[in-house]
């Protein structure tokens, strides 16, 4: 029996974004079997070019490159801009996994990072997860990110007004998440019992409308530097 295509609201709309024509034919092309899940955009030239075209580019999911015509890193820019545009999630592509890089990334609101380096093939993957809200990064990239956390000032997430989001018990639990301890590793340290951090974590996740440690890190990561 053969099936039918995806119906077009059902489509994943991608907007690439590239310094060249050429490269977002590449990226267009690995979207699996002819992109029957993909509507697909591109916008190609330097950082304002593209930023000042954004508005007229929606879509679900967009796929920036780090380097655009005005420089290697010029793409972040545009990954800034992208941060405010409700219902578009972001995917960073980078030529290579560098810590810096793959930090400023998450920080400017990707919700994953795609190497140059790796299969085409999995690119679709990437881009279906990250619609789906999910977080792309491999263990390395998470590495990454909670040495960064590490050597950053003490833990305080507040709201616009300034008001705590979590109590202090709650912002110890968090800190010893984003350092990379499991519950038990957490209960001893807090000298309470594992179900207790349990619990915690629940709440904290209800507080920070995460679901997921991952997710918990990379909130933490992304609102560290606004808070006080």
């Amino acid at each position: 029996m053969s099936r039918s295509l995806p119906r077009t609201k059902d489509r994943i709309s991608v907007l690439v974004v590239t310094a060249d024509n050429m490269t977002s034919e590449l990226l267009k092309n690995a979207f699996a079997h002819g992109r029957q899940g993909f509507t697909v955009q591109t916008l190609t030239g330097s950082s304002q070019k593209i930023i000042g075209e954004l508005g007229s580019h929606k879509a679900d999911v967009a796929l920036i490159s780090e380097e655009l015509q005005d420089g290697p890193e010029a793409g972040s820019r545009v990954l800034q801009k992208t941060r405010d545009s409700q219902g578009t999630s972001a995917i960073m592509l980078l030529r290579s996994s560098k810590p810096e890089r793959v930090i400023s990334a998450f920080r400017d609101g990707a919700r994953g990072v795609f190497y140059r380096s790796h299969s085409l093939k999995s690119l679709s993957k990437c881009i279906q997860a990250v619609h789906q809200g999910q977080i792309w990064a491999s263990n390395e990239d998470l590495e990454h990110l909670i040495k960064a956390l590490s050597h950053s000032k003490p833990l305080h997430l507040n709201n616009s007004r300034g008001t705590p989001l979590l109590t202090r018990r709650e912002e110890d639990v968090v800190r010893l998440v984003a350092d990379g301890l499991k519950n038990r590793e957490i209960a001893q340290r807090l000298k309470v019992k594992e179900h207790s951090i349990r619990n915690y974590i629940y709440r904290i996740f209800e507080k920070l409308g995460v679901s997921s440690r991952v997710e918990l890190i990379l909130y933490v990561f992304s609102h560290r530097d606004s808070s006080s």
